[in-house]
């Protein structure tokens, strides 16, 4: 993949160009948000691994630009900060993905590696659900005359549940199917995910219809519930 890695650290930028080039991926770095959100905007990239603390402009900032720019560039948010409202945040601005420092060389490869594994076949669909328009090809929702962006792991958290329609959808299976981290994790990102994805395609997101919650077991696509 062509990687953006945004990181005002010196030795930390220079051991993530070894770290991604080492698996195969042409990079290019830049220090901070403001170069950041012109390179990003300027050139076509199919990933930027984004640092939150920058200077010129912080990373929020430049997510949602880059976001409204080139709705379909995977984005792969690094925090040093661990509180969920942050993370939210994050997801909420257009990160597909997040990684908290500090974290393995392996974490980061699979991240990577899973936001870059959608396959340009599997961007042709559009559902209409309970009045709304998912359009996966142009990773948009649209409801009532109003269009919102998805990010591209909301399109395949969407496109997970709607093939495993009828049953039940793990958080494990989640994590390993679209996430690309292992399913035994102590973590409540798909939660989160879920939080934010149903602001976004839920006519009422206190009462999804859409995704909807199976107590002790997950999640599921909202028609053919068990």
């Amino acid at each position: 993949m062509r990687i953006l890695v945004v990181e005002d650290e010196a030795g930390l930028r220079e051991g993530l160009i070894d770290l991604l080039q080492g698996d195969g991926h042409d990079v290019t770095a830049v220090g901070d948000g403001a170069t950041a959100a012109a390179t990003g905007i300027a050139e076509s990239w199919d990933l930027v691994v984004l640092d939150l603390m920058l200077p010129r402009m912080n990373g929020m900032d430049v997510c949602r630009k880059l976001r409204g720019a080139r709705p379909g560039m995977p984005i792969l948010m690094l925090t040093a900060r661990g509180s969920e409202d942050d993370k939210v945040r994050g997801l909420g601005e257009g990160a597909d993905d997040y990684v908290t420092k500090p974290f393995s060389a392996r974490e980061l490869l699979a991240r990577v590696r899973a936001l870059g594994r959608r396959a340009p076949s599997e961007v042709t669909e559009q559902i209409d659900v309970d009045g709304a328009v998912l359009d996966f090809a142009r990773l948009v929702v649209k409801r009532d005359g109003a269009t919102t962006a998805l990010t591209p792991r909301e399109v395949g958290l969407l496109r997970w549940l709607h093939r495993q329609r009828g049953r039940a959808v793990s958080r494990s299976e989640i994590l390993e199917q679209v996430f690309g981290q292992r399913g035994d994790l102590q973590t409540r990102a798909v939660d989160m995910a879920i939080v934010v994805l149903r602001k976004k395609v839920e006519r009422d997101p206190a009462q999804p219809r859409i995704i909807v919650s199976i107590k002790g077991a997950g999640y599921a696509w909202g028609e053919d519930t068990p």
